[in-house]
């Protein structure tokens, strides 16, 4: 893999936890994603699934990680299953895990070749009761491509129909919205790479550049510290393209007088940076722009005291809306009287900031997690108000990320410039 060692002690620390939360006599399994097609014979970039990731550290397509907790021997409670590599495989696809490497990786002793599979699995069956199976249940998941544990589902559903089916994804959406040490450092480098990227970029952007030139300095950075490159589809809007919110065609010129909004961040051993800055397109802001900006900045402020355990996603976004509509007013956006008598389900400053503040990060840029649960020390939020007003072809947006502590958060972009004068004095 392109990124360093991670240890096998986080992956075993998961797998621990994960196993806390099986029912006697249960069995659970995950498998690797698939290398997706696009046209021809052409197949996009291998990218893991996340919970597999999670428990096993194995970052190969066609494996599959069982456990079996309380099962009579020992050497089957943990078993991985990995494409047996050949001569032919080698010369086409490059390298693939050994058995000794995969039980480094993994802490994983017993690693078995996919062809005894069925065998091997049919002998841990006949001792479960209970079969955990993994599905995508993000909330916002719109899933129209069948996965391989989907696949899977159906097939394990056919062949042993008795057997009782439980479901993996709440488990794994309890613990990975908890974030260990471990995980908060590889998030860190997220963070850090996406740094390194911002400040090139800023030396760089002048009136005449192309959106397109100012993504490819970010991969070329990113690239360079041993990331895979983008963690989503960068945005990098300039104008009245600030406006769209998921705009990533990035394709027209950046003018003088406009600002250019960069959504941005970079990928790290699967974690996410996920990164906003607004910026002028000639290093000076207009006072109009710096009234805009600094209203937004005073939000982010304000988000962050909001982020403390015992709160909730519900009630922080709502006092969010609030601190929204007062700046909104301030910026002559909107009218006081209205807003004191606007209609609760058509507020008011829903057309200046029409999507949410925060979201859970990690292994996905949009991370697991349960919305309805109290937050907690560890967890790992965004944190990105925004105003945008498309009249004035200007839109701005902030983001950083930042990790829920004890006391207060810890903001693992704290480094990354974000301040007027600052943001000036670098370009």
């Amino acid at each position: 893999m392109r990124y360093l060692p991670i240890g096998q002690d986080l992956f075993k620390y998961n797998r621990e936890n994960y196993k806390k939360h099986l029912k006697p006599r249960s069995i659970a399994v995950f498998n690797s994603n698939d290398i997706m097609p696009t046209n021809a014979d052409g197949t996009l970039r291998f990218r893991q699934n996340n919970d597999f990731f999670y428990l096993s550290g194995i970052d190969q397509e066609d494996s599959m990680l069982v456990l079996f907790p309380d099962f009579p021997d020992e050497k089957f409670r943990e078993v991985l299953f990995l494409k047996e590599t050949s001569e032919l495989i080698a010369i086409w696809e490059g390298h693939k895990y050994t058995k000794e490497e995969a039980r480094a990786v993994s802490g994983i002793d017993t690693i078995i070749w996919n062809i005894d599979f069925h065998k091997i699995f049919n002998t841990l069956m006949a001792e479960a009761e209970h079969v955990y199976l993994n599905t995508n249940e993000h909330i916002r998941a719109d899933v129209v491509v069948e996965s391989r544990d989907a696949r899977f589902v159906k097939t394990c559903q056919q062949q042993y129909p008795l057997h009782k089916y439980e479901r993996s994804a709440p488990i794994m959406h309890q613990l990975r919205a908890i974030k260990s040490a471990k995980e908060i450092e590889l998030l860190q480098h997220a963070c850090d790479i996406t740094e390194k990227g911002f400040r090139r970029v800023l030396a760089f952007i002048k009136p005449g550049v192309k959106e397109y030139e100012i993504e490819a300095e970010y991969a070329h950075e990113f690239l360079r510290h041993r990331s895979r490159g983008f963690a989503y589809e960068p945005i990098v809007a300039s104008g009245a393209n600030a406006c769209i919110l998921h705009y990533i065609e990035n394709k027209d010129e950046c003018k003088d007088g406009e600002l250019i909004l960069m959504d941005v961040g970079a990928e790290y051993a699967n974690y996410n940076a996920d990164l906003t800055r607004t910026v002028p397109v000639n290093g000076r802001f207009t006072e109009r722009q710096k009234a805009v900006y600094n209203a937004v900045l005073r939000v982010k402020r304000e988000a962050y005291q909001l982020l403390h355990p015992g709160n909730t996603i519900k009630a922080y976004h709502e006092e969010i809306g609030k601190i929204m509509e007062s700046e909104l007013i301030g910026l002559g956006l909107l009218d006081k009287k209205e807003v004191e008598n606007q209609d609760k389900e058509k507020l008011l400053y829903r057309k200046y900031f029409m999507h949410g503040t925060s979201h859970h990060l990690g292994l996905d840029v949009h991370d697991v997690g349960n919305i309805y649960r109290k937050f907690e020390p560890g967890m790992v939020f965004t944190v990105e108000p925004g105003i945008y007003i498309r009249e004035e072809k200007l839109g701005i947006r902030l983001e950083n990320n930042i990790v829920i502590t004890e006391n207060g958060v810890h903001d693992l972009m704290k480094n990354i410039p974000i301040e007027i004068e600052e943001i000036e004095d670098l370009m």
